[in-house]
């Protein structure tokens, strides 16, 4: 069987992928894949648990594939915590909310203040979650799970696909956040200071 961790991002999938490898009759990965296409893009192999958000915009070649055989989690995250973290990661190289404002909605970001950027992330967050619910719709094997409420999420998640392993080691995984945006003052005023520059270039050239 294979598993799949569905999410908008900035949701903890990945510190819910670090708490999968303490289960010994499953291989983990997070993102494994995502920079293949075609058929290596979704060559994962059994008994296999991956966290990708990307795979929210694959729901096609996903339901192709796997269909119902897999099980699937739909990983939550308080939305204003989401929002408000992707909204640190705008002038990363390959933010995927940039790629949403530019090449979806066709907005450049230098035209952006701060409050339409919040609403940009909103509405990346509304429409990820509303397409991971559509896609879900069908299936059997389904499990919603919020990032904040893992004490009894995970646990219920271990038992669903028949874990082996360390419960408790990846319980105590689950508390250390990966991969997170800072939220020191000095990050976000440099932050705010390249969006300023990079709308100023655009005006002068």
């Amino acid at each position: 069987m294979r598993v799949f961790i569905l999410s908008t991002g900035r949701s903890g999938s990945m510190t819910f992928s670090r708490a999968c490898e303490h289960i010994t009759n499953y291989t983990s990965g997070h993102e494994s894949r995502s920079r293949l296409i075609g058929d290596d893009r979704f060559d994962y192999p059994d008994w296999h648990i991956e966290a990708d958000n990307r795979l929210a915009w694959f729901p096609g070649a996903l339901d192709q594939k796997f269909g119902k055989e897999a099980l699937y989690v739909h990983l939550l995250r308080d939305r204003t915590q989401a929002v408000e973290s992707y909204n640190r990661r705008w002038v990363r190289n390959g933010s995927l909310v940039r790629a949403y404002c530019e090449g979806i909605l066709q907005i450049a970001i230098h035209t952006l203040n701060r409050n339409r950027r919040i609403k940009v992330v909103g509405d990346f967050y509304d429409q990820v979650n509303e397409n991971i619910r559509q896609f879900l719709k069908d299936k059997d094997k389904v499990l919603t799970l919020r990032i904040e409420e893992m004490e009894e999420g995970f646990p219920e998640f271990w038992q669903e696909i028949g874990a082996e392993g360390n419960l408790e080691l990846a319980m105590e995984t689950l508390k250390v956040a990966h991969n997170r945006s800072s939220k020191s003052r000095f990050k976000l005023f440099r932050h705010e200071v390249k969006f300023y520059l990079m709308r100023l270039r655009r005006q002068i050239f």
